[in-house]
């Protein structure tokens, strides 16, 4: 007795998880220095242009994290 496998492609495509919430963060690259994690980027970046007047840094670490799912393409 023989068997065949069949193999079925289907497409998908990768979206944000739709019951998580977006976080932003960011990080001094000079410094151990971090803004207050928040669901709003503005916020961040404020908090990094006040860590720039006080100290002088301008560079930052930016981080978006939010939560994925792969659903079939239709």
């Amino acid at each position: 007795m023989s068997s065949r496998t069949v193999l079925r492609y289907v497409m998908h495509r990768i979206t944000e998880h739709p019951d998580t919430d977006l976080t932003f963060e960011a990080e001094c690259l000079h410094c151990k220095w971090k803004a207050t994690p928040s669901d709003d980027s503005a916020a961040v970046d404020v908090e990094c242009m006040a860590h720039t007047g006080r100290s002088g840094h301008a560079g930052f670490r930016r981080i978006r994290t939010s939560f994925a799912v792969a659903v079939r393409a239709e």
